[in-house]
């Protein structure tokens, strides 16, 4: 790769051919006619699944090299984030992976069952069938039929373009850019740029405690270290685990603090419409991290949340963190069973 600087891991590469909703697979016909087609596929162990008809178009690269690719865009970047004028600087932030190899028919039945059922599964994860055994009266015509393709990679290649080859003030100034902007998945893609290639110092958006890292779009790696701070709060007494943790990562607005050792420091999310309300709940600091400030920082960081900011009016209920609220501008506008109704004008 001409730039070290954006090559993934192995890892990383396997990881997005897997969560893509499709790959574009292109070789050449025995003519040397290209064929490039989206197709649905499985991976599994290494390889790469592929089904369809024994004979058309596609059927004529069985067997031969082909390459497989996905990619996501992560953000499109306005000129503007660099330049004032000049229209040259924008560009798109993606991630990419890129497989070569040989496209070769499955014969054997379990295995065709095998990759079929990894398909299945990733496509309808709810269930709702019959898994698939090719000794299954039900399935074995079907498996026997189906053309079942596996694609074994002779060279893998992952690319990540999320501005990490740029100098840290442009990388802050683009940053910065993106959460004042707060398009969808700019969010997103800010926290995906710093968790390929964090900043030594921050944009100042998510300046926190020494020792502290912000993240402005807590993700699947903090879910457990949040529930273990949530559970058993006297708000939460009367949820499940499961409800405790399926509510932070469906709130538009999800922030929170990590350690250098990427242990769950601090939990914040809102529920909004972007326009009239948006809705605080799930605030909760380590008890070890108390006391540094850690608190005004995350709901600083939650309630200039692009999600959240824009609401008129942000509200939350509280039993004994009145005068911490206060002093982020929230005022008590009811009480009812202990609890304080808070709110804040924005």
């Amino acid at each position: 790769m001409r730039n070290p600087k954006r090559q993934m891991s192995d890892a990383e590469a396997w990881a997005l051919l897997g969560r893509a909703p499709f790959l574009h697979v292109a070789g050449t016909d025995p003519d040397g006619r290209p064929i490039l087609r989206a197709l649905n596929a499985a991976v599994a162990d290494g390889v790469i699944g592929v089904h369809g008809a024994r004979v058309g178009e596609k059927a004529a690269l069985f067997g031969r090299p082909v390459v497989a690719s996905a990619v996501e865009v992560i953000a499109t970047v306005p000129s503007y984030a660099v330049h004032p004028e000049r229209a040259c600087p924008a560009t798109t932030w993606y991630r990419s992976a890129q497989v070569e190899g040989v496209l070769a028919p499955v014969d054997d039945p379990d295995t065709k069952a095998a990759l079929l059922g990894t398909l299945m599964s990733r496509f309808q994860p709810e269930g709702g069938y019959r898994p698939l055994d090719a000794a299954d009266p039900m399935y074995r015509a079907s498996v026997k039929g189906v053309a079942v393709l596996a694609l074994r990679p002779e060279r893998l290649t992952g690319k990540a373009s999320l501005g990490q080859d740029k100098p840290a003030p442009m990388r802050r100034q683009v940053l910065t850019a993106l959460w004042q902007r707060g398009a969808p998945g700019d969010v997103a893609a800010i926290d995906a740029a710093l968790r390929f290639a964090p900043l030594e110092e921050p944009p100042g958006f998510l300046a926190g405690p020494p020792g502290v890292t912000m993240r402005c779009a807590m993700g699947s790696e903090e879910l457990d270290g949040a529930l273990a701070l949530l559970r058993g709060a006297y708000w939460n007494v009367d949820h499940s685990d499961a409800i405790i943790a399926g509510a932070q990562p469906a709130c538009p607005a999800w922030v929170g603090a990590v350690d250098d050792a990427g242990r769950v420091l601090a939990t914040a999310r809102g529920l909004s419409d972007h326009t009239k309300l948006a809705w605080i709940g799930d605030v909760a600091v380590h008890p070890e991290a108390r006391g540094r400030g850690l608190g005004t920082a995350v709901m600083r960081l939650l309630l200039d949340h692009p999600a959240v900011r824009h609401a008129r009016k942000a509200a939350l209920l509280t039993k004994d963190a009145m005068g911490f609220y206060a002093r982020l501008g929230f005022t008590e506008v009811g009480r009812e069973n202990e609890r304080s109704t808070m709110v804040r004008l924005q």
